[in-house]
């Protein structure tokens, strides 16, 4: 009994990591706006929720992007001419988790989100032929929610490995056509005109899209485990209805990617856990359910994540550093129809972030209350079925 408890204890510790791993941002204008995963990897309980039991977590994350990439190269005179778009971004998500069974669970996501856009070119043009004038557009509230479930493929405690398959929706609640202030619009540049804001900063995508998800874990020693998470969402509809700031084409409401594996490291100090992992978090250029029209910034980002995790009792608390390593601006599905229409090759820009902050808080009630004081490095993972 004492081992099996201590099995429990581990893959709690261990989600409390994933939770943070798998709350996915893209790190800038790269249209992913920080959603998060909704099914098994965003679930506090979802490794190891009884039945019964009921855990509510509160995540917040935060970028700023600002480094302009065309393809993988950096146009690095943006910075340095100052004309560079920065979005500092806000994410407070809480999520609500339940164990139908020892294997079934169920969620609900309820995420907000603030953003501050800064730009020249929005208002009056970059220079030297713009004005120069920089301002800022804002945009917050409530943003897309999710509903998911889950299902462990083994039954927990059993084995040093496990994989649960999550299915989630997307439901289209936040703003997609949120608007604000320009400067310097007009055929003067002398107006003041109220319109929609950036893809990037919109709280909601439009659309009523589904995820499906995967996430696993293979312990390798009393103090070593590693840890993967899959995530796409399927966005079917091509485009929201809503036109872009100079009416050029409609918003697209693009599909969503992610991957992460890491490794958990479990100290000998009770409570404090360490996790060191690598990311993958994008936008596709044609979705694979539906059409790709409208307008997009597709790309990926490729980052190391560091983590420190610590828990007392039922309370779990983890910081996350995701730091890029690679960014890439790919060709929008519009790009791609430019390049053979005319054949001059063509491929816009994106801002993306050098880092995310992503701090997790998360509250488990379980009818069996356990004692969650720290970590035992007597743990046998080599169990049998």
């Amino acid at each position: 009994m004492k081992n099996y408890y201590l099995k429990s204890v581990v893959c709690t510790i261990f989600l409390s990591l994933v939770i943070s791993a798998t709350n996915l941002n893209a790190q800038g204008c790269v249209a992913i706006r920080g959603f998060s995963s909704c099914s098994a990897g965003n679930m506090e309980g979802g490794v190891n929720l009884s039945k019964g039991d009921f855990s509510v977590g509160t995540n917040f994350r935060y970028f700023e992007s600002f480094r302009h990439f065309r393809g993988a190269e950096e146009e690095t005179n943006r910075v340095e001419e100052g004309t560079q778009v920065i979005n500092d971004s806000y994410f407070v998500d809480v999520a609500f988790n339940y164990g139908i069974s020892d294997r079934l669970y169920v969620n609900f996501l309820l995420p907000f989100v603030s953003h501050v856009r800064s730009s020249m070119y929005e208002h009056g043009g970059n220079p030297p032929n713009g004005l120069g004038d920089r301002h800022n557009t804002r945009s917050s509230g409530l943003s897309d929610l999710r509903l998911g479930a889950g299902y462990w493929l083994f039954k927990p405690n059993t084995k040093s490995f496990n994989l649960a398959l999550g299915l989630g929706v997307k439901l289209p609640t936040g703003d997609y056509a949120y608007t604000d202030t320009f400067y310097n619009q007009g055929a003067n540049k002398d107006m003041q005109v109220d319109g929609v804001v950036d893809q990037s900063i919109q709280p909601g995508d439009g659309g009523l899209g589904f995820n499906l998800d995967a996430q696993g874990y293979y312990g390798l020693s009393n103090h070593f485990m590693l840890t993967t998470t899959l995530y796409y969402l399927f966005n079917p509809e091509v485009t929201n209805g809503v036109l872009t700031r100079n009416g050029s084409s409609e918003f697209s409401v693009p599909d969503q990617y992610a991957a992460q594996l890491g490794a958990m490291y479990f100290s000998n100090i009770k409570g404090l856990n360490f996790y060191l992992g690598g990311r993958l978090e994008g936008v596709p250029s044609s979705d694979l359910i539906g059409g790709s029209e409208g307008y997009r910034r597709p790309g990926y980002a490729i980052s190391v994540e560091p983590g420190i995790n610590y828990n007392v009792k039922d309370l779990t608390m983890s910081l996350n550093i995701p730091i890029a390593v690679e960014r890439n601006r790919t060709q929008s599905f519009s790009d791609k129809q430019r390049t053979a229409q005319t054949g001059v090759f063509t491929q816009g820009d994106a801002a993306f972030a050098d880092y995310l902050v992503n701090f997790n808080l998360t509250y488990r009630f379980s009818k069996k209350h356990s004692n969650m004081n720290g970590y035992s490095d007597k743990v046998d993972f080599n169990i049998k079925s």
